[in-house]
């Protein structure tokens, strides 16, 4: 593939690129590329964290990425996760690689990395003191975000190290792009300003869309991206407001049934997302079974033909979630029978299941 074609890859990942121009000096330097997105191990997967993060790297690798996912253990700990009890953490960690095993992420050009692993490096730590140095407390406040947290928050002191470790990281692994969520763009903003001036480099940065939660927004809407990515941080305390990669179909259709949907509305309607960036991402085409008084069965080829029709009122949100229902019982069934056969890693479940979850 020639760089615009990589580059068109790359952009149907992105929801933002911080800067394209940059990113397309890279891709004509580079035959590959490192990537890498970080994941605290901080209870079950759901949808996005599972699907949707093994359909955004296998297009990186496409687009010519090699992907470090960084298991970022010693970031939960920090964070205060799993009760602070970093076993229990790296448990639900090894639970998290089983789960992408059983999506289908490209495992060959797929490295995970543990965070335990690098701070038993010396230089590690030199790259979190010189980040830390060359960063104000405020500043670092401000990054709280990326944990899920508020800057009005009483932060641990272990909460106020985690930033310069995350940026720290990025360095550290030698990434070029930094292929996050959009709640983690205070930090990649940092990294890019810190590098230069440590004669390090300017990462790119390439911020995922963020998936609503299935419940109701607060007031109304999300004020911007990083609220939304923030109540999805939260949804492991809310069961309802997402689909886990363990739920059975019970446990989807009552959800998707009781999801927020409002009729005619495509924007800031998680059921019109789900369609968008898992069914036609996963699925050549979506039908939707309705009886003849209502027109009948659809059979829709793209995301741009469902929002039409829904758009002007000619789908009902019932109809549209008993076949959204359908087809996500379909994306998970692999992932339930991996883990019924798979001795070790349905172990890890159960052990993950028994576990309380904590902010």
């Amino acid at each position: 593939m020639n760089v615009e074609e990589r580059i068109n890859i790359i952009k149907e990942v992105g929801e933002e690129i911080t800067t394209e121009e940059e990113l397309k000096e890279l891709l004509a330097e580079k035959e590959q590329l490192i990537a890498y997105d970080g994941f605290e191990p901080s209870g079950n997967l759901h949808i996005a964290q599972g699907i949707l993060r093994t359909i955004n790297v296998n297009k990186m690798i496409k687009a010519g990425c090699r992907f470090k996912m960084f298991i970022a253990d010693w970031h939960a700990w920090a964070n205060n996760k799993m009760g602070g009890d970093l076993e229990k953490i790296q448990i639900v960690g090894k639970y998290q690689i089983e789960v992408w095993k059983a999506c289908g992420m490209d495992l060959n050009n797929v490295e995970f990395i543990w965070a335990s692993d690098l701070v038993k490096d010396d230089q590690y730590w030199m790259k979190v003191m010189k980040v830390a140095i060359n960063s104000t407390l405020k500043r670092i406040v401000r990054c709280s975000q990326i944990m899920g947290r508020g800057e009005s928050e009483a932060l641990q002191a272990s909460q106020i190290l985690y930033p310069c470790m995350q940026c720290a990281d990025i360095f550290h692994l030698g990434a070029d792009i930094c292929q996050l969520g959009v709640d983690q763009r205070k930090v990649n903003m940092l990294a890019r300003e810190i590098g230069p001036k440590l004669d390090w480099w300017k990462p790119v940065v390439v911020s995922h869309h963020m998936l609503m939660g299935l419940l109701p927004p607060k007031d109304g809407e999300y004020e911007d991206a990083v609220e939304r990515a923030i109540d999805m941080k939260m949804s492991k305390s809310k069961p309802d407001s997402a689909i886990f990669m363990t739920d059975s179909e019970e446990d989807i259709k009552r959800k998707i049934k009781k999801a927020y949907c409002p009729e005619k509305q495509t924007e800031e309607n998680p059921i019109m997302e789900y369609a968008k960036y898992l069914i036609f991402e996963k699925f050549d085409e979506f039908k939707i079974a309705r009886s003849e008084k209502f027109g009948g069965d659809l059979v829709l080829n793209s995301y741009d033909e469902l929002a039409d029709i829904y758009s002007k009122g000619d789908l009902h949100p019932m109809d549209l979630k008993q076949a959204m229902a359908s087809y996500i019982n379909k994306m998970i069934e692999p992932v339930r029978i991996y883990f019924e056969k798979n001795k070790e890693a349905k172990e890890l479940m159960e052990k993950m299941e028994s576990y309380t979850v904590t902010r």
